[in-house]
This record gives C-alpha cells, sequence and structure tokens, in this order.
C-alpha cells in the first residue's frame, strides 16, 4: 500500500488548541446546521405537516444530529467511526418521508424510520458478508454520486428570487466564492484552516450592503423554548400503508449505508498524515452510529440521519481531523436545537452564498470518490462499473432516462442519481462476482500444524488451474509466510481459531483469501513500515518474505472476522 503524505494539521488523536478546536468546529456545525433544518422543512410542508410539527421536528433533528454526531466521534462500544463525521438529514429519503406523511402523518413516518434502523443495525454488525459487493468501486461511485446529486440542487440556489436585484445575488456569490479560493490556493498556512468562514463572511457583508440579507426570521424567533407539547407521539401500528412503504424505506436505507461505508472509509484516507490500511471495524462503527441515529429520529417522529460527505471534504480542505473538533460541533448542534434565534440567524444567510460555498465542498468531494475507485488501480471491469453507474444515476436524477417511468410513480426510488446508480453499481459488482468461476475453498483449524494440509490444497488448486511451476511456488511461500505472520498472535491460545482459505484464479494470476475469526495488527501497515535495513531481521523476515513473493497484500480488519487477500501474478513474458 503507498504512504502518501499528506498536508495534515491536526490527526483524531491530536489535540490542537482549544480555541481553533472550538472554532472550527463552530465553523462546521454552522455551514451544515442550514441544509439539516431546511431539509425537515421540505418534507413537513410537502408532506402537509403542521407549523407546530415542524417547529418539534426541526427541534428533534438537531438533537439526534448532535447525539449521533457526538457518537461517531467519540464511540462507545461498537458504535461510531472515531473520526470526523458529521450527522444530519438525508436528502436520500425526502421522496419517501413525503410519501409516509402524506399517507399516515408522523406517527407512520416515526414506524417506518425506527423498524428500518433495525436493518442498517444488523448490516453493521455483518459488513464482512457483503465485503465484496460493498467494494471501493461501489462505495467510490456512490460519493462521487452524493457530489453529482447535489450540485443541481447547489445551482438552483443561484437563481435570482422575485424581488432582488441580480447584482446582489452575482456579487454575493462570487465574494463567497473568491474569498474562499483566495484563501485555500495562495495564502494557505493557518489561514487556509478559516477559508469557508472568512468566505461566508465576506459574501453576506456584500450581501447586505446590497440588501440581499434579510434578518426577519431572526427578529421573530425567541430566544430559547423547548416545542415538548408538539411531539406527536409514537405508535407501531402496521396497516397497510406501512406496509406499503417499507420496502422503500428498507431499500433506501441500505443506499444510506453504502454511503456512510463510502464516508467512513474516505475520512480515514484524509485523517492522517502518513496513509494507512482503511479499518473496517471504524467503518463498521460509522455504519451503527448512523443507524442508533435514524433510531432515535423513530423515536422522536423526525426525517433520518446519515453522515455528511461534506465533512471529508472539509477534513481535506482544513488539514484538522482531530475529534475534539467534533464534540464540539456535537455540542453546538445541542445548544443550536435550545436557541431557535441563533438557528434563525443561520437560516439567513442568503442561498447564493451557501451556494458558492458548497460548489468548493462538492468539487473536492467528487474528487475524494474518484481516489476512491482508483486507489488499486484502472482496470477495465472497474471503469466499467463506474462509468455506467454513475451516468445511469445522473440520468435518472436529471429526468432524461425513462422519464415515463419516473412519472409513473418509481421517482420515489429511482428519481435520487445516488439511489439509482448505487443499486446499478452493485448489480453489476453482483453478476461480475457471480459470473466468476467458483473459488476452491478449504476450511481447517488456524496454526503453523495445518502448513501441510494448505500446501495440498494449493497444489491440487494450480494443477486444475494449469499454473506455471514459478507461479505455484510463490503462491504456496506467500501462503506460508501470510500464516506464519499471522500466527505469531494466535501462539499459546487454548483454541485456536477457525480459519477458511478461498483460492481463485484470473487472467493475471491467483488470489488467496484468508478469512480468520481473530484480530491482528493490519498487516498492510506492517508491510509498508519494514524498514530498509535488516533491524530485526528475525521478526520481520516473514514479512519480508510475503512482501518478494506476493504482488499485492490487501488485509482487511472486522470485529468478527480479518480478511487477508494475497495476489500473485503470472511472470510477465
Amino acid at each position: 500500500m503507498p504512504r502518501v503524505h499528506r498536508t495534515v494539521r491536526y490527526e483524531p488523536d491530536e489535540r490542537p488548541p482549544e480555541l481553533l478546536a472550538a472554532g472550527l468546529g463552530i465553523q462546521y456545525a454552522l455551514l451544515t446546521v442550514t441544509g439539516i433544518v431546511l431539509t425537515v422543512a421540505i418534507v413537513v410542508r410537502a408532506g402537509g405537516g403542521s407549523e407546530a410539527y415542524l417547529a418539534w421536528s426541526g427541534f428533534a433533528v438537531l438533537i439526534v444530529s448532535g447525539v449521533s454526531t457526538l457518537l461517531q466521534v467519540r464511540g462507545v462500544g461498537r458504535v461510531g467511526a472515531g473520526y470526523i463525521l458529521l450527522m444530519g438529514t438525508s436528502g436520500a429519503f425526502l421522496a419517501v418521508c413525503i410519501a409516509a406523511l402524506t399517507a399516515g402523518g408522523p406517527l407512520l413516518l416515526a414506524a417506518l424510520v425506527l423498524v428500518s434502523s433495525l436493518f442498517q443495525l444488523v448490516l453493521s454488525q455483518r459488513l464482512s458478508w457483503v465485503r465484496r459487493v460493498f467494494t471501493p468501486t461501489v462505495t467510490g461511485t456512490v460519493v462521487m454520486l452524493i457530489a453529482a446529486t447535489i450540485m443541481p440542487i447547489v445551482f438552483g440556489m443561484l437563481e435570482i428570487p422575485a424581488g432582488v436585484e441580480p447584482d446582489a445575488v452575482i456579487a454575493s456569490a462570487c465574494a463567497t466564492l473568491g474569498t474562499f479560493l483566495a484563501i485555500a490556493l495562495w495564502v494557505g498556512g493557518t489561514w487556509r484552516l478559516w477559508a469557508p468562514v472568512i468566505g461566508i463572511a465576506a459574501g453576506c457583508s456584500v450581501a447586505a450592503a446590497l440588501g440581499h440579507f434579510d434578518l426577519t426570521r431572526v427578529a421573530a424567533a425567541p430566544w430559547f423554548g423547548i416545542p415538548v407539547q408538539a411531539w406527536p407521539g409514537f405508535d407501531l401500528e402496521f396497516g397497510p400503508s406501512f406496509w406499503r412503504l417499507l420496502p422503500s424505506f428498507v431499500f433506501v436505507t441500505i443506499i444510506g449505508a453504502v454511503e456512510t461505508i463510502g464516508d467512513g472509509i474516505a475520512i480515514q484516507q484524509v485523517s492522517w498524515r502518513k496513509g494507512r490500511a482503511v479499518d473496517f471495524r471504524a467503518v463498521q462503527g460509522a455504519v451503527a452510529a448512523d443507524g442508533i441515529g435514524n433510531l432515535l429520529s423513530g423515536l422522536l417522529a423526525t426525517v433520518p440521519n446519515t453522515t455528511y460527505s461534506s465533512s471529508v471534504a472539509v477534513v481535506e480542505l482544513t488539514g484538522v481531523a482531530s475529534r475534539r473538533v467534533g464534540i464540539y460541533i456535537g455540542a453546538v448542534f445541542l445548544v443550536l436545537a435550545l436557541f431557535p434565534k441563533l438557528l434563525a440567524a443561520f437560516l439567513s444567510i442568503p442561498d447564493s452564498v451557501a451556494a458558492a460555498y458548497l460548489l468548493v465542498l462538492l468539487s473536492m468531494l467528487f474528487l475524494v470518490g474518484m481516489r476512491m475507485v482508483f486507489q488499486d488501480g484502472v482496470g477495465y471491469r472497474k471503469c466499467l462499473v463506474c462509468g455506467v453507474a454513475f451516468w445511469v444515476g445522473s440520468g435518472f436524477q436529471n429526468g432524461l432516462i425513462f422519464p415515463q417511468l419516473l412519472a409513473s410513480g418509481w421517482s420515489d426510488t429511482l428519481g435520487n442519481g445516488m439511489v439509482s446508480g448505487g443499486l446499478v453499481a452493485m448489480l453489476l459488482t453482483l453478476w461480475i462476482e457471480y459470473t466468476n468461476p467458483r473459488p476452491a475453498r478449504m476450511e481447517t483449524e488456524f496454526g503453523i500444524a495445518k502448513l501441510a494440509s494448505i500446501r495440498d490444497f494449493l497444489e491440487r488448486f494450480a494443477q486444475i488451474h494449469r499454473l506455471d511451476r514459478s507461479t505455484t511456488d510463490r503462491l504456496r511461500a506467500a501462503a506460508e509466510e501470510s500464516l506464519l505472520v499471522l500466527a505469531e498472535h494466535v501462539d499459546g491460545e487454548a483454541r485456536p481459531p477457525r480459519m477458511r482459505l478461498n483460492a481463485r484464479t484470473d487472467d493475471v494470476g491467483a488470489e488467496l483469501e484468508f478469512l480468520v475469526a481473530k484480530g491482528y495488527a493490519n498487516l498492510e501497515d506492517r508491510l509498508a513500515d519494514l524498514s530498509p535495513r535488516a533491524m530485526h531481521a528475525e521478526r520481520e523476515l516473514s514479512l519480508r518474505l510475503l512482501r518478494h513473493f506476493a504482488t499485492a497484500v490487501r488485509h482487511q480488519q472486522f470485529h468478527d472476522v480479518d480478511v487477508l487477500i494475497v495476489r500473485v501474478n503470472r511472470p510477465m513474458q
């Protein structure tokens, strides 16, 4: 795995100065709170909800966002990623939530959100089962589609409102974008950390000078308030409308989980100075925290949560990944829920200013998705899956593919580009997996004593698939060294874990997949950190031999199983 130096100022475990952490936490929270609350407003108003329910839902969603963001950052047991992953309302649920409110009101919405969250919690604990479907190609494509899905909304925010001078909209957007980019590209240093907030401040100043900043909402809002009387209650009466809408909720929940998986992988890639292997236990924690957020959303009868991919872009931009910043973000969400006047002030930021800010973040997010897709190289199948899924998602998002089908009632599901494109990426990946030759498989107890059985298994495998002698020898050697390295952590245990070994071939070589019900230090990181000198030679000998015999090594660590994938290519002709 290549090690890439990144311009990260503070890693997750480091503690930046308190003032800097607080300032960035407030900045991150304030820049996303508008989108969180506006999503709720769109759902409630389109679904025919009352103003009292809108007040409650806006309060509840900020409470859920604050609690679930704190869970993501700090982690409780297996819940939480341990990285800065903001939580907020999910745009993917817009259509199905509106349909639920229209069909049965807040009680039906609450029941559907709660039940569908259980599927996400189960998936978080069994993520290793679907590892060959939720590949970097699928998750990276979904991250790219998130940017492509939201970008038309951003462009729509640049439309000239009635009664507003065009010059005011254009000037405020250009001031925001120009200031933001000038600081981020040319000033750098500490100033880069404050580029987003300075850009927004510049845009708001220009908007106010030109009469494009309306503070009426701020004046009307109370300083403090908790709309407890507006809580609609909770009811698990499963009527016909519940069963009709449940499949759509479950499907969108799974797509949302794919988005969270992509965010959980991407945030790890931008949070460390030195690149490291993806820890899938952190990804499982991210999905679990997302599920807990949706569970709370159901109990409080509000719109479901999800991770905000803008978290990745902001960390990439500022270089600050400290968990302390994430704690401030969650705290700000909780405070804003209790002070409606503060929330109204941020909702008053002109659309043109917010659109210019989002334009930069979504551009960076799109590039993060591209990096995820192509992190292990560019292949024909990978390009085909990514390209077809992306353009199908974009076509459905813009109503250009089968518009009559969307008009007949499928728009709730397929009209969201992330859903349709993500579905295509998963189906193509499943098809590739299904049409590949079935792997040879052996199961046994894990340990050095099983080396002879593994050698015999690989010898038969090589004969069946007519591997040349050189590739067969390297494959056996790589398997032996892999077992020796893994066995360092098992010696002395009363009951050795079980192991499954899968072996498969393709056009360029062979691949071994060890599945062991045990946790280890990540071997990808250990291989990358090997010293070029012969220090600790005896302890590192198996690692060095593994690096010599194997073409590539990938180690995926889950809570329930470790997956070590060792690739050996045929010699070049």
